[in-house]
This record gives C-alpha cells, sequence and structure tokens, in this order.
C-alpha cells in the first residue's frame, strides 16, 4: 500500500472518529429537573367488616348417580360388603412414591389401591411388582388373616 492511500485511509477514519464524538453530547448538561412535590399520603385501606345479614344454607352433597367417597363400599342390594376374595388383581403400576395396585371387583368397578387403603373387609399391608397383600378383618366365627392376590403369569 503506497503511502498517500495510507494517509487517505487515516483521514477518512480520524474524520468519521471526530464525527461520532462529536454527536455524543458534547454540549452542555440539560438541567434537572425542579425538585419533585412530594405526593398526598393516600388513605390506609381496610377490609371490609363482614355483613351479619342472613346465614347461608348449608351444602348438601348431591351424589347424581355417584358413590359417597365417605361412606364404605358395598356391594349389590342386600348391603353385603365387598370381599376382598373376590377382587382380582389386574395390574401394578408404580406411582410417585410406592407402587399402587390396580383391582377390579365382580361387577367390573375398579380400584386404584395404595398400601393402607381399606377396600371392603380388608386393608392393603403390601404391594409388590406383582401381588398385593391385604390384611382381611375377622368375619363371623373367623379370626383376622391375610390374603395375596397374585398377577396372572400370562402378563
Amino acid at each position: 500500500m503506497s503511502a498517500p492511500s495510507r494517509m487517505l485511509r487515516r483521514g477518512i477514519l480520524l474524520g468519521t472518529a471526530g464525527a461520532v464524538l462529536a454527536g455524543c453530547g458534547g454540549g452542555t448538561p440539560p438541567t434537572p429537573p425542579p425538585a419533585a412535590v412530594a405526593p398526598a399520603p393516600t388513605p390506609v385501606v381496610r377490609p371490609k367488616e363482614p355483613d351479619t345479614g342472613k346465614a347461608l344454607p348449608p351444602i348438601a352433597y348431591e351424589p347424581k348417580g355417584r358413590r359417597d367417597p365417605f361412606t364404605p363400599i358395598f356391594l349389590g342390594k342386600d348391603n353385603a360388603a365387598l370381599s376382598v376374595s373376590a377382587v382380582k388383581l389386574t395390574g401394578v403400576v408404580g406411582g410417585p412414591s410406592s407402587l399402587l395396585a390396580l383391582v377390579e371387583a365382580p361387577d367390573g368397578i375398579g380400584y386404584i389401591l395404595k398400601p393402607g387403603d381399606a377396600l371392603g373387609d380388608g386393608r392393603v399391608t403390601g404391594i409388590t411388582p406383582n401381588s398385593v397383600t391385604f390384611a382381611v378383618s375377622a368375619r363371623g366365627s373367623q379370626s383376622a388373616s391375610s390374603l395375596t392376590l397374585r398377577l396372572p403369569e400370562n402378563q
């Protein structure tokens, strides 16, 4: 590169830099705004006092064809309690903290059970990847016992 072209290039660069710097506010600084006036104090807002009007009616549970979740599970019209010996283990799945058992009652209703859940005359005491164990309460002359339901071998 020749000396004149270098000087021309240097001149262009210096001119551009000077123009940029000149546009960057070499003037006098703006005057600050006048002192802000403090806003008027806002009133304190308090919660509304409840009205002492008429009391609301109590809310009743309307099943609309659904089972009341707070009553024991019964099967049939003669109020014969569901027996865990009549249910079928259909699957075992992994839950967030433990295994869950999928069982089906004779009427086709399915239940998802975890350890400690009650179903009919039994309570789940343990679940393994291929079985569920119930503690069955005493009936009549029978004593309390344990019942283990296993998944079929072909699953």
